[in-house]
């Protein structure tokens, strides 16, 4: 019996371990990062923007995505649509100017893929860029990891 107790304690312990790194852990070093928590992936001149796994974790489970429509113009810093949350409303800024070309029609009948996948099926726009110098003003994955740790021992 004690011999249970014991890989059930040292079981527990790895488990909080794990979850508290998991955090940190899944920030994906190809992407870059607004301090607004959105993430963009860059491929020639599109670009796909979602919200970070930071994010997600924040706000709880995902029940609703506002999307634009296609065609309209976004602008780097700027509100695009909000995501809802068992907790909260929240604006989705974007992290880069251009036109949308594609909303993930996904996310309408399954919100929670923003929570279950963030950086694959999770995303919300693709824009085609207007100015790539834009991405200068965005944070590389380590910078971002930071950013969350500094937030967060705020809280």
């Amino acid at each position: 019996m004690a011999s249970r107790l014991l890989w059930a304690s040292r079981a527990a312990s790895y488990l909080r371990i794990s979850a508290f790194n998991r955090g940190f852990a899944s920030v994906i070093k190809d992407l870059k990062y607004a301090d607004s928590h959105e993430w963009v992936k860059v491929d020639g001149n599109s670009a796909t923007v979602g919200i970070t796994d930071h994010a997600q974790d924040h706000l709880g489970d995902v029940v609703y995505v506002e999307l634009p429509e296609v065609g309209v113009a976004v602008t780097q810093g700027s509100g695009f649509g909000a995501v809802e949350s068992v907790k909260a409303t929240s604006d989705i800024n974007s992290p880069v100017s251009g036109k949308v070309v594609e909303v993930n029609k996904e996310l309408s009948e399954s919100p929670g893929l923003v929570n279950s996948s963030p950086y694959e099926k999770g995303w919300i726009i693709k824009v085609e860029l207007k100015d790539a110098g834009e991405l200068n003003n965005l944070m590389d994955a380590d910078k971002y990891s930071k950013f969350c740790e500094e937030e967060d021992s705020k809280h």
